[in-house]
This record gives structure tokens, sequence and C-alpha cells, in this order.
């Protein structure tokens, strides 16, 4: 009885030690969205400003402007970036990424972020033309913008695609949301309206729209992480939610299984008591 008692005393502690380790995972997890949630507004604020340049320079009667520097042979294929999770405790969180893409996979090039979404891509048969780890700290997109910003290039320098599509997670009404827009070429209807007076510019107006397009692709690219980043969290959240529901759940049965095997303990004792009162009356 009392090995059992001990088992069962331990296996509480153990419990209630994960519960603590959810419960700042959790607390991590949460300040990780906020923060990103924060972030998105300023480079909204910044992609708008940037379209308003390209939409200004471009005028109301002048052409597309060029998506990113290409010196190759373009073959009109599509290329795929996909954001996934960087780490585990997230749920089906990549699954789903990964699942609303199936039949995009035999025509396209895919370029993946996040060290676990590459795990579960490679268990799955696919190979990335190109791959990176997530952030795991906001400060890290932009420079993490500047290495898939890079990467395109070179692919569209390559030949492997003229049209990229960006897909990520979002999250809205507490569930998450898989979506997708067109990264390449820039798309001119999600651009505002031009001003009534063209602004007076220094540089030739291809080389200004080269330039301003760049700088909103780079906005596009983080603005598109720091959602994947903070509905990675805001799942990661969910998880640790549930975890910790189990937990809980958990904890009550064995703090139950604890009280009956104390008393069980008391009972036997009282027991033994009462045999032993009772068996030294008799050989009295």
């Amino acid at each position: 009885m009392t090995e059992r008692l001990a088992d069962v005393s331990a296996r509480i502690d153990g419990i209630r030690q994960l519960g603590a380790v959810v419960n700042a995972m959790k607390g991590i997890a949460a300040a990780r969205a906020n923060t990103a949630r924060t972030e998105i507004e300023a480079v909204d604020s910044y992609a708008a400003t940037i379209a308003a340049a390209i939409s200004d320079a471009l005028g109301p009667a002048s052409p597309a402007p060029p998506a990113a520097p290409s010196d190759g042979h373009v073959d009109g294929g599509t290329g795929l970036l996909v954001f996934c999770a960087e780490q585990g405790f997230a749920g089906a969180f990549s699954e789903r990424v990964l699942d609303s893409i199936d039949d995009d996979l035999s025509t396209t090039s895919l370029f993946l972020i996040g060290t676990r979404g590459q795990s579960i891509a490679a268990a799955r048969g696919l190979d990335p033309v190109w791959s990176a780890p997530m952030s795991s700290h906001t400060p890290g997109i932009p420079k993490l913008a500047d290495q898939i910003t890079k990467a395109i290039y070179r692919g569209l320098g390559e030949g492997r695609f003229e049209r990229m599509d960006m897909i990520h997670a979002g999250w809205a009404s507490g569930r998450p949301q898989v979506l997708r827009q067109v990264l390449l070429p820039v798309d001119l209807s999600a651009l505002p309206p031009p001003g009534t007076t063209r602004p007076l510019t220094q540089l030739p107006t291809d080389a200004l729209i080269n330039s301003l397009s760049g700088d909103y692709l780079h906005a596009l690219v983080c603005k598109a992480a720091l959602h994947a980043f903070a509905a990675e969290n805001e799942a990661r959240m969910e998880a640790m939610s549930a975890a910790g529901s189990q937990i809980t759940r958990e904890l009550g049965a064995f703090e139950a299984t604890l009280r009956q095997v104390r008393q069980e303990a008391i009972t036997a004792e009282i027991i033994e008591l009462g045999t032993g009162t009772a068996s030294a009356r008799d050989a009295r």
C-alpha cells in the first residue's frame, strides 16, 4: 500500500511539472503572437505607402511594373512560397498548409519556410527547390525576407517561374485559415488609384518603379511571414490549452486515486489495530 501511495504521489508531481511547462509554453506563444500582430500593422502601413508611390509613379496610363530583376529565360512556370511551422507543439498547423497545395505540387517550384514544415514535407516526399528556417523572433523577420527575395530573384534568373504565389496561415475568429495571394507579378488591382498630379522624380521612371517594386515585394514577404509567425503561435496556444485541459483532468483523476489509496491505507491500519487488540484480549 505504501509503495502504491508513493507511485501515485510521484505521478501527481510529474503531471504538475508538465502542467507548469505547458503553461510556460502557452505564455511564450501568447507574447509572441501579440508582438507579431502589433508589428503587422506597421508593415501594412509601410506596404501601403510603397503601393501608393508605385501607383503615382506609374500614373493612369503606364505599363505594369517589373516584378523583379531577371536576366534569364522565363518558362512560364509557377513558384510557391509556403510558410509552415518552425517548431512543434502547434497541432496540425503545417499539415493544413501543405494540404492546401497538394494539387499544385506537380507543376510548381516549392520555396518552403519553417523547419517543422520541412520535416513534414520530407515525410510526404516533397523536395523544395529552396528552404529556410522561420525566424524564432519577429526582429529576425526582415532578414528572413531578404533571404527569401534573393532566392526568388535567383529563381527568376534561372527561368524556374514567372509567377510566384504566397501561401501562409492566418488566424481569424479563433480558427486557422490558409491564405493565398499572388506575389509576382505585382497585382495592379491591389494598388490605390494614382494621385491627380504626377510627382516630380529625378530617377528614370523604370528605375524608380524597379526599386519601389523590390521594396514592395520585401514588405509583402515580411507581412506574410508575420502573419504566419502569429498564426503558428496562436496554434501553439490552442494546442497548449488543450494539453492543459487534459492535464487538469488527469491531475483530478490521480488526486482522486490518491485520496482513495490514503483512505484504503487508513482503513487497513484501523483493521490491523482492531485485529491486534482482539488478539491481545484473546491471549489473556
